[in-house]
């Protein structure tokens, strides 16, 4: 089966195989994991095998399994609105009167809720209407990552598949494979911050690997303690918009965030941060950490970009080179 594409989680799918071989389909699907578990890749496979004809479900090649996985099977419906904080109830409304018209082209009709977490109480109790008596078509799969902010009387009613970490070696394997020019220590500082979840991981060595030039810059400015370097960085910053500015301020802060923990004996993602580790005192670091900090806390309070920069110069830019 299909299931071999969602990587450990080898005792869930092994009971979820299965299950499904013997014909034992929930009405009710709880996935839960935090972000970057695997948790919409294995909604979309338990889909595609409740969906595929074939005999070894889902086989991920038949038309059926493709449309699922491309998101445009008819009876593969997705309820959400990402531009709402919380999923609407009027939305669920609609999935719970069209669940009672047959499905188009299968034998069931499913209902994937990507945001289960964010219905709130008053769509918990719309869809807990439908979940105590579903018909015999109707599947829903309800993704999360905090089950207990679903109803008890909801969470009873499903078949939970809790995702796990995957293991270290694993986790490396897939990183090497995925990030061909990574070194072998920022592999494992990333697979050790990301918990052993696989897109974590990723999104940790992705954003590690395109910090803002001016965030390269300063950083090798600050570990050789060159006080023109840091001028040269803030100079044009000056003229910047300020709403622009402060996410580049907060990327500053993590990477000395992320340097600090690294001098104090963790591991960063960053070589950017492990340099400015290696260079660079925690007392120095510290102090870099709280100027960025208020500089950030400056730009919030409307003071302008060129007042900002003038600070950070006289605050980064004063130190004199430090001996480790």
């Amino acid at each position: 089966m299909g299931f071999e594409t969602l990587l450990g989680n080898e005792r869930l799918k092994d009971n979820l195989t299965g299950s499904l071989r013997r014909g034992h389909i929930s009405h009710f699907y709880l996935i839960s994991g935090p972000a970057g578990s695997g948790r919409h890749t294995l909604a979309k496979l338990l889909a595609a095998a409740i969906l595929c004809r074939e005999p070894d479900a889902p086989c991920l090649h038949c038309r059926v399994c493709r449309k699922v996985l491309d998101g445009n099977h008819p009876d593969f419906i997705t309820v959400d609105d990402p531009e709402k904080k919380t999923v609407p109830v009027d939305l669920i409304r609609q999935a719970r009167a069209d669940i009672f018209v047959r499905p188009n082209e299968s034998d069931h009709k499913i209902y994937l809720f990507p945001r289960a977490q964010d219905m709130g109480l008053p769509g918990q109790n719309a869809l807990l209407k439908v979940l105590e008596e579903p018909p015999e078509y109707g599947v829903f799969l309800l993704i999360t990552d905090n089950p207990e902010r679903l109803l008890p009387t909801v969470r009873s009613r499903c078949t939970e598949l809790t995702l796990q970490p995957l293991p270290d070696r694993t986790l490396l394997w897939e990183l090497r494979q995925r990030f061909p020019k990574a070194d072998e220590e920022t592999l494992r500082a990333a697979a050790t911050a990301a918990g052993g979840f696989l897109g974590q991981a990723e999104k940790l060595l992705s954003d590690g690997f395109q910090l803002p030039p001016q965030t390269q810059a300063l950083a090798r400015a600050l570990a050789d303690s060159d006080s023109m370097g840091v001028l040269q960085v803030l100079t044009p910053l000056e003229k910047w918009n300020r709403d622009a500015l402060i996410p580049l301020t907060q990327s500053w802060g993590q990477l000395l965030e992320s340097a600090l923990v690294c001098r104090a004996g963790g591991s960063a993602v960053n070589p950017a941060a492990r340099e400015l580790a290696r260079h660079r005192t925690g007392q120095d670091l510290h102090d870099a950490l709280l100027a960025v900090q208020k500089a950030t806390e400056y730009l919030q309070a409307n003071v302008s970009p060129a007042a900002v920069c003038g600070y950070l110069l006289w605050a980064l830019g004063r130190g004199g080179p430090i001996e480790n």
